[in-house]
């Protein structure tokens, strides 16, 4: 496999990819190719980590991985910046073989190297805790719309430079960008091929 970064010639594939990789998964349809479309043009977007995965015998585009920088809004007042990671997309056909997860540590050690000191992102604890991946709470790193005393295991964080954040108690800053229309999804999905939006076990209320 070989892994580089995305290039504007690989953006049709990417959202495609990220349609396939999501689709009916967490909603009927998704929504997740037009967060990757969005972003690109978004001041938050991190181009050196935005990057695909290749195949082995070609260079079909599988998986892709994306970085937005974002806050927290400490309680002292202040701000301390970090990483929010995601989506991660892989395409259904290649799911528990490695690919995902070869993204992930491939790109948290560039964002290291990067000089970045955190990582935050909401999924599956079952999943990225092998990244080192926490609890936001085990870093009085708390999301908004949520009592601190209630429990959010989807918000997790990373720390890539130990320590970067002590004493940074406060409440992530979620970055403009993640929430899109059904409109607007609407609309974006008329230009990809047809698919069927099914409501399935599982799915977010």
């Amino acid at each position: 496999m070989k892994i580089r970064l995305e290039n504007c010639l690989d953006w049709s594939e990417v959202e495609n990819l990220t349609r396939e990789a999501f689709w009916n998964v967490y909603r009927p349809g998704c929504t997740e190719h037009l967060v990757v479309h969005n972003f690109r043009s978004n001041p938050a977007f991190v181009p050196n980590l935005s990057l695909v995965l290749e195949a082995e015998n070609n260079k079909r585009i599988i998986a892709h991985i994306l970085y937005c920088k974002t806050t927290i809004h400490m309680d002292s007042g202040d701000h301390k910046d970090l990483l929010m990671l995601g989506p991660v997309s892989v395409l259904p056909e290649f799911h528990h073989q490695g690919y995902g997860s070869a993204l992930i540590e491939h790109s948290m050690q560039i964002a290291k190297n990067l000089g970045y000191g955190a990582v935050a992102l909401t999924g599956n604890p079952e999943f990225y805790h092998r990244f080192g991946f926490r609890s936001g709470s085990d870093f009085q790193v708390y999301y908004p719309g949520f009592a601190r005393t209630e429990k959010t295991p989807f918000f997790m964080v990373a720390e890539l430079l130990e320590g970067y954040l002590a004493n940074a108690t406060g409440t992530i800053v979620e970055p403009e960008g993640y929430i899109v229309s059904d409109e607007a999804v609407d609309a974006f999905d008329s230009t990809f091929p047809p698919k069927v939006k099914e409501t399935r076990p599982g799915q977010l209320g």
